[in-house]
């Protein structure tokens, strides 16, 4: 997402598409290209590469301190250049590596989206550490496992995240160190400490001496992230993830938006981020997500582009942000299009600037389309499809041919590979539009997961990832996903797997059964509900069942609704309950 595009342009040949898919892939990435596509063996597979993609996540950011004095960050009355960031980073690697912060440690970043968490991240980087995002709306006991799972040795936190992991520390061997921003009052525990001790506050970053970079090596397929992941067994997986993984994603946003230009006949824009207006991006989805790491907040720092902040997603206060930053591009989730759409002071609001309204994460309506169409009829719709062992995007689905094909999650970008599979053996590739389960390969898909080989050697073979997901592809290579075959669903981009919830319903003494389905919501995509059965003489209601549920695991997994069923709930022939018939209570309100 690093070119200024022109939807009403691209939009506007009636020849429409001039060349196909495939001749668009070929002409941008052949030699010579911006996109030029090598092969290259990584850990024995043959695997299609971006030729000129950054090699390491430090090359991301020295591209993006080439911008100096623009800015880079905003987050209300804080405003950070690229430089007075890159001095912040710095200084905190060097403190890192003064704590002993070795390559292959782990560095937990766990702080809601704030400017801080770009340096903490960028710091560990520069030290050759296992950067660890944690999930920023996890309980205490969740934070606790990813720390103890992931070995972490350094946190870097902010003051929320602290009072929910401060009973933790004392017992987290491997945790030396715990640096907390925004934080009010004393460091509670003898391993806390104040990071603005260490760099101090962001308006004066820029105050901070130059420093040379740590004298660390390092190599596209050295390990550089863990991104946790839920699994089905209920425990989240951390999906290890490489530079190449997290780099490929810079030449994926780019490519997905010129290939549109090709297809509409057009000439290429300008592609070199220093000879362009600087590009505005309101990230409002999480940077502990692929999307917002991977898919956003990597490419802005390699392009130039600012980054502007919200504490929470509000729609309003979103649109002044619009208006006063001239944002051009936001989005995330269908939720934020929607709110966005149908807000009543839409109108009091100049957001004219927007020229890209992009989401995944969640089922989105084709109809969400037509409206942004309608609306911001300056800025193009995107959706796309992807998984935090994807790296996050895996296909993107923009202007025109998203458009013409609503229902379609787009084209794989030309690095990556889709084959549509028997779930039944997992071998036999399937026809063109015959539905069957996704396996993917590409530089984006991950190593495997962190410390957990069964797992690993069950959804990676030999280079291909075993997505789960039942879909179809179309005779030009667009996805259309029909089904998830694991027993998940997605409430406003965040996965939500139904065991984990069960588990916890079924610790209940008076629950028999219990069953988490996904309802159908306009702008979250889906929303949990749930189905009880409860033991002779049971008396749980529903309150007392999501307070259960509320007080064991993260808000967005608490049931929005739950119905007791007045008998066991239904089987089939194998034990496993029918889902689909307790998804039928729920439609009428859908």
């Amino acid at each position: 997402m690093t070119d200024v595009l022109n939807a009403s342009e691209a939009a506007a040949s009636p020849a429409w598409p001039v060349m196909t898919l495939a001749q668009a892939h070929a002409a941008l990435t052949g030699p010579g290209q911006r996109f030029e596509i090598e092969e290259m063996d990584i850990r024995g597979v043959r695997t299609r590469v971006w030729k000129n993609a950054p090699p390491t996540l430090r090359d991301v950011f020295l591209d993006g301190r080439a911008f100096k004095d623009r800015e880079f960050l905003v987050y209300e009355n804080d405003r950070a250049t690229f430089e007075s960031f890159a001095r912040a980073t710095i200084r905190l690697a060097g403190q890192l590596q003064a704590d002993g912060v070795k390559k292959g440690d782990r560095v937990a970043v766990i702080m809601r989206n704030l400017p801080e968490w770009p340096v903490a991240f960028w710091a560990g980087v520069l030290c050759g550490a296992i950067v660890t995002p944690l999930n920023a709306w996890w309980t205490g006991p969740e934070l606790e496992y990813g720390l103890a799972d992931s070995g972490t040795k350094v946190a870097i936190v902010d003051d929320e995240r602290l009072e929910r992991i401060a009973e933790s520390i004392p017992g987290l061997a491997d945790l030396e160190k715990v640096y907390v921003t925004r934080l009010a009052g004393a460091p509670s525990t003898p391993k806390t400490h104040r990071l603005e001790d260490v760099i101090g506050t962001v308006n004066n970053w820029g105050e901070l001496p130059d420093a040379p970079l740590p004298d660390v090596a390092l190599e596209p397929e050295d390990d550089a992230t863990i991104l946790y992941t839920s699994g089905t067994t209920g425990k989240p997986k951390g999906a290890l993830g490489t530079h190449r993984n997290m780099t490929s994603n810079v030449m994926a946003g780019g490519i997905s938006g010129v290939r549109n230009f090709l297809r509409a006949g057009q000439p290429l824009p300008e592609s070199d981020p220093h000879k362009l207006p600087q590009r505005a991006t309101l990230l409002v989805v999480p940077m502990f997500h692929a999307t917002g790491l991977s898919a956003t907040l990597s490419p802005t720092l390699n392009a130039g582009g600012k980054i502007v902040l919200m504490r929470r997603w509000d729609a309003e206060p979103a649109m002044q942000l619009i208006e006063r930053e001239k944002i051009n591009a936001t989005g995330g989730v269908p939720t934020i299009a929607w709110q966005l759409i149908e807000h009543p002071a839409r109108s009091k609001y100049d957001l004219s600037s927007l020229q890209a309204v992009s989401y995944g994460g969640a089922p989105s309506a084709p109809e969400l389309v037509r409206k942004i169409v309608e609306v911001f009829p300056a800025s193009q719709p995107g959706n796309g499809w992807g998984m935090t062992e994807t790296t996050a995007t895996f296909t993107s689905h923009l202007g025109k041919d998203y458009e013409n094909r609503p229902d379609s999650a787009g084209p794989a970008a030309p690095v990556g590979e889709m084959q549509i599979r028997d779930p039944a053996d997992g071998t036999t590739v399937l026809p063109v539009n015959a539905v069957g389960e996704l396996w993917v390969k590409g530089p984006q898909v991950v190593k495997g997961y962190w410390n957990k080989p069964e797992a690993s050697a069950e959804t990676f073979v030999d280079g291909w990832l075993r997505t789960g997901d039942l879909a179809r592809l179309d005779e030009e290579g667009f996805l259309f996903i029909i089904d998830r075959a694991k027993d998940m669903l997605i409430r406003g981009g965040e996965n939500i797997y139904c065991v984990e919830v069960e588990n916890v319903l079924y610790d209940h003494p008076d629950v028999m059964d219990a069953a988490l389905v996904g309802r159908p919501h306009k702008t979250l995509g889906e929303e949990p509900v749930a189905v009880v059965h409860l033991k002779p003489g049971g008396a749980a209601t529903e309150d007392e069942l999501k307070a259960l549920v509320r007080g064991r695991l993260a808000a967005f997994k608490v049931p929005v609704e739950i119905r007791f069923w007045p008998e066991t709930l239904p089987r089939n022939a194998n034990g496993k309950i029918v889902k689909t018939e307790l998804k039928k209570l729920f439609e009428a309100q859908a």
